[in-house]
């Protein structure tokens, strides 16, 4: 057995050691626990759900996993040599090779976490960036055995706030810790958060509103464990929960009462997405259902975010509530010199024509009233999915009644007044 030397540095232990005999086994564990490494990630990319999946979201977070598995199925393999070798050899090598194998796990578990818990935001790059030069940076600190040295200096430096005494390095040990406990507070509720959307089981209400309790939970769970790490003493919740309560009783009651409205909804299932409501003198389809405000998209495509509290304080008139048939009135006006009866029968043969206007109830027309201008007709339809695009319907059943109406000599009156002239004025000579 050859013990292993003591050096300054793990680089001055690996340059002492790269004339001895033991170099060769520990590179043939090195290889052999790459080429493995290598080999079982591979086995993990063709057996992974996103090769099948057509979720966008599934497909980033199996390919940041799948690069993860290289470095830590690494490091699964490269210990244990190590530890077996380590009996009969020095190893100086082995010693190098698994921090730079934990850094780059590391970098890759970060990238992961950033892009799990932040999807598509263009701003995480600089980010992925910075934390990759600094674990390497770190690494090579670590190698030359600088690190030590600094992590003293970083020490060395403190300042007190009342009797508490505080340093660079703890300082940033407690951001780092802090950081870290939040992400994975956020990572894991973001995974949680995509299984039960994607249960088929539940309803969707259901789906959000649980989603939702279970990510606040985990991020007050996150949040609790790392205060702590920064020297925050937890009692201290206490008085900040009183704080808090005169807060929600003063400038917050409004937000409070949102969130709280948000839960209701959600809960008593009186909303759903695809909903056609009319709350406020605003009308739209419900495309967004939040804790704090639901979204309404109208016929013209703008969007309206509306408190959840209005929905349950004011009058909301639901199209859809029962079901989503939407009953659509064509108002239509013809000259008194048209044939109403023929007028009444392009209309109804316009929408028979339509596959999104339903049968059963069949289409009507009606004769509403004489007005000053012209006769009223009211073409009535159902459609059973009113998400589906109304304003397309009404555009394209308009043109085709105005196309047959043309071709049939029937009149679209416009007002119009009738002047007589009873008795002609004279000219005076």
């Amino acid at each position: 057995m050859q013990p292993d030397n003591e050096s300054h540095s793990p680089l001055g232990d690996l340059i002492a050691d790269a004339q001895e005999i033991s170099v060769i086994w520990q590179l043939a564990i090195l290889f052999a626990s790459l080429g493995l490494a290598w080999f079982l990630q591979r086995q993990f990319r063709q057996h992974d759900p996103s090769r099948q999946s057509t979720s966008r979201t599934l497909n980033i977070s199996m390919e940041g996993m799948s690069r993860l598995m290289f470095p830590l199925f690494a490091l699964a393999l490269v210990i244990p040599g190590r530890w077996v070798l380590h009996h009969w050899h020095s190893t100086h090598v082995l010693n190098i090779v698994i921090p730079l194998l934990f850094a780059l796990a590391l970098i890759r578990a970060a990238i992961y976490m950033l892009r799990r818990v932040f999807p598509s935001q263009e701003w995480l790059r600089p980010w992925e960036r910075f934390i990759g030069w600094a674990v390497w940076v770190g690494l090579v600190l670590y190698i030359t055995g600088l690190l030590p040295e600094i992590l003293a200096l970083l020490d060395d430096i403190s300042f007190h706030i009342g009797k508490q005494r505080l340093s660079v390095l703890l300082v940033i040990q407690g951001i780092l810790a802090f950081t870290i406990s939040i992400l994975g507070a956020l990572w894991l509720a973001r995974s949680l958060e995509a299984r039960i959307m994607d249960t088929g089981s539940l309803d969707m209400n259901q789906r959000v509103i649980l989603s939702k309790i279970s990510s606040t939970i985990l991020i007050l769970a996150g949040v609790l464990v790392a205060l702590p790490m920064v020297g925050v003493d937890i009692t201290v919740l206490s008085v900040f929960g009183g704080a808090l309560g005169v807060g929600l009783g003063l400038g917050l009651q409004k937000i409070a009462s949102n969130y709280i409205s948000g839960f209701i909804i959600l809960l008593d299932r009186s909303l759903h997405i695809g909903d056609v409501v009319t709350v406020d003198n605003r009308k739209g389809e419900v495309t967004s259902l939040t804790t704090r405000y639901v979204v309404l998209k109208s016929d013209d495509g703008t969007e309206a975010l509306i408190p959840n509290d209005t929905f349950i304080t004011s009058t909301v008139v639901s199209q859809t509530y029962s079901n989503h048939r939407l009953r659509l009135l064509f108002p239509i006006q013809v000259g008194y010199a048209s044939p109403v009866e023929v007028a009444m029968n392009i209309m109804l043969n316009a929408a028979k024509k339509r596959p999104q206007i339903l049968p059963h109830p069949e289409p009507v027309v009606h004769l509403k009233e004489f007005a000053d201008s012209g006769i009223n007709l009211e073409l009535i339809v159902w459609v059973e999915n009113p998400e589906g695009g109304v304003l397309r319907l009404r555009s394209g059943l308009n043109l085709e009644i105005l196309s047959e109406f043309q071709k049939n000599d029937i009149e679209i009156p416009f007002p119009q007044r009738e002047v007589r002239l009873v008795r002609p004025a004279r000219l005076e000579s």
